[in-house]
């Protein structure tokens, strides 16, 4: 049988702790970094520059196996991950619309000896229209080697990619700018209260509507009846990078939430002097409490038509054969 191979492409990012704290980008094979720094000192490329100016810079290859390795050398944008919000860089096969296609190495293809590096030389021309603001990016070297995997009549090959992250703001007005949007809550109670734990799940979007990245905390609160506070926490699971114009859908489990009671919960976003908040209203009602309502209301509502239609025929104008 036919094996199709299919081109998955790995990007292996840094870490995504502020810059002082992190390591060269690197997966115990080769790293990548920016030239004139040792191995790790400076891992991320910090750049400022005008609209339609150029900036020249280099950037390192660094091949820490006993064999050569042959990389593809390019530029990427840079994106938040759908999954977690974590940092992401397109592919060489997408098309780039920011830094990525901005940054032009002037070697795309590099052979790196064992245990040696190769630093190339590469420049970044910013379009005289480019929008002020932060452009983040990345220079992404692409191992050629396809590395096979999978199993059975489809086999997969994995072709792997270390990438420096890169920073560009042009110089221009900057707007931070934060927007909590479609709070949502999807409640998970017991049918008989108190038989169980009730919980619940709260998800919303983070948007930067600004141009400038953002590193936003977020706080959830619930408040129940008569103003209660039932839940107030700090959430951890939030990106701690907010890239421009991007949105992230995330999720937050609220364990032990109330089975009986009805109130709001609360988002608030804050970052860089912004802050945002995202509301939805909430009612916990026991599954048989409410199905009891429910087939009460509607035996009520008809008792109710039945005694109105016995009412009209017994009326006093109501017409009598002899």
């Amino acid at each position: 049988m036919r094996t199709l191979y299919v081109l998955l492409l790995s990007v292996l990012l840094l870490l995504l702790g502020p810059a002082p704290h992190a390591q060269a980008a690197e997966n115990g094979e080769w790293a990548v970094y920016p030239a004139a720094a040792r191995l790790g000192s400076r891992p991320y490329f910090f750049l400022t520059a005008d609209p339609g100016s150029t900036v020249t810079d280099k950037v390192t290859v660094a091949n820490k196996t006993t064999a050569p390795l042959t990389f593809r050398l390019y530029g990427a944008d840079a994106y938040n991950t759908d999954r977690d919000g974590g940092f992401a860089v397109r592919t060489q096969r997408e098309r780039q619309t920011g830094a990525g296609a901005w940054i032009k190495p002037e070697r795309t293809r590099v052979t790196v000896p064992p245990g040696s590096a190769v630093t190339v030389r590469y420049t970044l021309t910013v379009p005289a229209d480019a929008d002020p603001g932060d452009h983040p990016g990345a220079l992404v070297a692409l191992d050629e080697r396809i590395s096979p995997g999978g199993k059975g009549a489809v086999a997969v090959g994995v072709q792997r990619a270390v990438a420096a992250r890169l920073y560009l703001r042009v110089n221009g007005p900057t707007v931070p700018a934060l927007g909590v949007e479609d709070v949502t809550v999807d409640q998970d109670r017991p049918l008989v209260p108190g038989a169980g734990t009730s919980s619940a799940v709260v998800s919303y979007t983070l948007h930067n509507r600004g141009n400038v990245t953002l590193n936003p905390k977020v706080a959830l609160r619930a408040q129940g009846l008569f103003g209660r506070t039932l839940l107030d926490r700090d959430l951890a699971k939030v990106p701690s990078e907010l890239l421009p114009r991007q949105k992230i859908r995330l999720t937050e489990r609220w364990t032990g939430s109330p089975q009986l009671d009805w109130g709001d919960i609360t988002l608030t976003a804050t970052a860089k002097n912004v802050r945002e908040t995202g509301t939805v209203s909430f009612l916990a009602l026991p599954w048989l409490a409410a199905a009891t309502l429910v087939v009460g209301g509607a035996a009520g509502l008809l008792g109710l038509r039945i005694r109105r239609h016995r009412a009209a025929r017994t009326g006093p104008d109501a017409h009598v054969s002899t």
